[in-house]
């Protein structure tokens, strides 16, 4: 058989659900047997089968999911014994940064939000008492995870039973929570389901409108040891020179910084765990403070990296800066958002949670535009799609009621970075680490509010404040230093 069809996108391999059904569906009618049969979205393989040993069917299915990436379903179903099983593996490619969510469950309706656990992932329910280790690969819902749990742990309770007494009771007794959370049932709510995969391939869907700190995405850097199981070690020496840090080469390998120059010093890249050269700029922002812009490439495994981190001391007070969004201009200021910083606009019903995004230094319409391009893409699986027609298949799997608050969401952004909507922006960081643009400096902004905050217990906590000592420490140590020289002494009376 021949195709008159050219070279295949291998984007293309990886259909949304809903266009590949209507491959099917327009097969003309009255076509031969032969062009009937042609559309195959659903690969069939002969396989053993490890239960029976006779041979079964696997099947694949290479789709694209909403909000995450290219996936393989694969179902083996053995005709002899019955026996049937099904799982998920990623098509895409480990992640630069492993991934963790911790998602809210403040209700029965909650329960049918979709996930993707993968090989690698590990999820828990604190409340629980419940944690799932790294198995087979899952694309499920929170319900479907916590019904696989009860069925594998109810399996073997008859014959344990009758040969353990004492662990059927605790078994049974742990089930009894499960099926009560399953139910719904009285002071079951809230409670939390936490994902944690050092290859970046697990996710948990959102949905707009989702209150801060209802859905938090957490990227970080792997561990030697995370390398190591994802069989990322390094297995060599890179050819990149290490540099000395601030470009090398003074008495001692020491050189001020100056800060006018790029300064270079040697790192490991998180990535493939391979020597690579980390850049480093100091840049003074006018009327605010001075910042650090870091960038790390690596030239064996192409990683890139964009960091910006504020100098100085930690103010006593959070920083919130409340701006009105009238015109191009104002979508023109300079915006400095770190890591630590939230970001809320209630009339685009958008809500950045402390560390999303990362530290960026842009404009305000770059910013929005990250946002929406980031987004559009896990959402409907392509890029800048517009017409109705596209959305449908691009987010086959999202009922008429989430697909339609998602397309005013994004056409919400679209209008709002193109200067067509007016908006309230609010940043609010706790480590007063965030600029935005004063058009009006040093006079004040008429269209923007800056004030000082305290900071809550909570936050004085996550940000290791409370752990920090920078007062007195030397007294303890001169302390120390006696205490270990009287104690010397003691011992040399005794012999």
């Amino acid at each position: 058989m021949t195709s008159e069809a050219g070279p295949t996108d291998s984007r293309d391999m990886f259909q949304p659900i809903g266009r590949a059904v209507e491959t099917i569906d327009t097969v003309p009618e009255g076509a031969g047997a032969e062009i009937e049969s042609e559309p195959q979205v659903v690969d069939n393989i002969d396989s053993l089968c490890m239960n029976c040993e006779e041979q079964g069917v696997t099947r694949l299915f290479l789709t694209r999911i909403p909000f995450f990436k290219e996936v393989v379903l694969m179902s083996f179903e053995c005709s002899h014994c019955g026996y049937r099983n099904s799982e998920i593996q990623s098509a895409g490619q480990i992640q630069e940064r492993g991934c963790q969510y911790v998602f809210k469950v403040a209700g029965k309706s909650d329960l049918n939000r979709q996930l993707v656990k993968s090989e690698t992932c590990t999820s828990s329910f604190p409340e629980l008492s419940l944690e799932i280790p790294a198995q087979r690969g899952h694309l499920t819902t929170i319900e479907g995870l916590l019904t696989n749990v009860l069925e594998d742990l109810s399996s073997d309770q008859p014959l344990r039973q009758h040969t353990d007494p004492e662990t059927y009771q605790k078994i049974e007794a742990f089930c009894d929570r499960i099926r009560n959370t399953l139910a719904a049932g009285e002071g079951v709510f809230p409670f939390h389901l936490k994902l944690d995969d050092p290859a970046g391939n697990s996710w948990v869907e959102p949905q707009p409108g989702d209150p801060r700190g209802k859905w938090v995405r957490t990227d970080y850097v792997r561990t030697r040891d995370q390398n190591e199981a994802l069989a990322l070690t390094d297995t060599g020496d890179s050819g990149v020179e290490r540099t000395a840090a601030g470009g090398g080469g003074e008495e001692g390998g020491e050189k001020d910084f100056r800060h006018s120059e790029v300064h270079t010093f040697p790192a490991t890249c998180p990535s493939c765990v391979r020597p690579c050269n980390t850049y480093m700029k100091f840049v003074d922002i006018p009327h605010f403070k001075e910042v650090v812009i870091m960038s790390t490439v690596c030239d064996d495994c192409g990683y890139k990296s964009n960091e910006v981190k504020t100098g100085g001391a930690v103010p006593e007070k959070g920083i919130r800066i409340t701006l009105q969004v009238q015109d191009e201009e104002d979508l023109a200021r300079d915006i400095l958002k770190s890591e630590t910083c939230a970001l809320t606009c209630s009339e685009l019903s958008l809500d950045l949670t402390p560390g999303t995004l990362g530290g960026r230094f842009t404009t305000l319409e770059g910013l929005l535009s990250q946002v929406h391009d980031d987004l559009h893409s896990r959402i409907f699986t392509t890029p800048s799609t517009t017409s109705t027609h596209e959305i449908i298949h691009a987010s086959d799997s999202l009922d008429a009621e989430s697909r339609e608050r998602w397309r005013k969401f994004f056409e919400g952004l679209r209008e709002a970075k193109e200067g067509k909507r007016k908006f309230t922006l609010i940043m609010e960081d706790p480590m007063g680490a965030s600029y935005l643009q004063n058009l009006y400096a040093p006079d004040p902004d008429p269209g923007m509010v800056v004030e000082e905050y305290e900071r809550t217990e909570e936050q004085e906590e996550e940000l290791g404040l409370k752990d920090m000592k920078t007062e007195g420490y030397e007294l303890r140590k001169d302390e120390g230093e006696r205490l270990a020289e009287a104690n010397k002494e003691g011992g040399k009376k005794m012999e």
